[in-house]
């Protein structure tokens, strides 16, 4: 991964992280608007609409240029088709923060997650200097956990029918890595 700190970018070998604009805000739209991907997200809204996507992305240079929450557009590196989104959080005080992502539909099982949650580690690690990592799914979204294990997170617990989504409790399994560890 190389960042550019001036543009707020990451390269990898694949992808293109960058922020998001206003000008994504249809793309956005297209894949969010996705019941496959609301059923597996946290607070995704659903239906999705334009006005989602707009008031998501406003705060995100704010948010970026104060160290609050780092959100990336998942895009191809050669093309600059939009993919999905990729986050962490910064919880300053714990020198750690969640990652956390969503791909659109189309672009499932082509390994874009992995190699934006890897680049997002050594941003967070390398960059941001910080101490640990964590993420979470839900029990019924293992794609997303096979994604978080090969990113080398090791499984912390799980809090039981913790978020209710559609009138049924969901399990969230927690996942974390920390710095010094990271080569184990």
């Amino acid at each position: 991964m190389v960042y550019d700190d001036i543009n707020k970018t990451m390269t990898t070998e694949r992808l293109l992280l960058r922020l998001f604009t206003k000008a994504d805000a249809e793309t956005v739209t297209r894949l969010c608007n996705d019941y496959n991907i609301y059923k597996s997200t946290l607070t995704l809204p659903y239906p999705y609409t334009l006005d989602c996507a707009l008031s998501w992305i406003e705060h995100h240079s704010e948010n970026f240029n104060a160290d609050k929450l780092y959100e990336f557009a998942i895009c191809d590196r050669e093309t600059g088709d939009l993919y999905g989104a990729i986050a962490l959080s910064n919880q300053q005080r714990y020198d750690n923060g969640e990652l956390s992502y969503w791909v659109g539909q189309p672009f499932w099982g082509k390994g874009y997650a992995t190699e934006a949650a890897k680049a997002i580690l050594d941003f967070a690690f390398d960059v941001r200097k910080y101490h640990k990592v964590y993420a979470r799914h839900f029990a019924s979204n293992p794609a997303s956990g096979q994604v978080i294990q090969k990113i080398g997170m090791k499984k912390e617990g799980v809090l039981v029918d913790h978020v209710k989504k559609e009138d049924r409790y969901e399990d969230l399994i927690y996942y974390g890595i920390v710095r010094n560890k990271m080569k184990e």
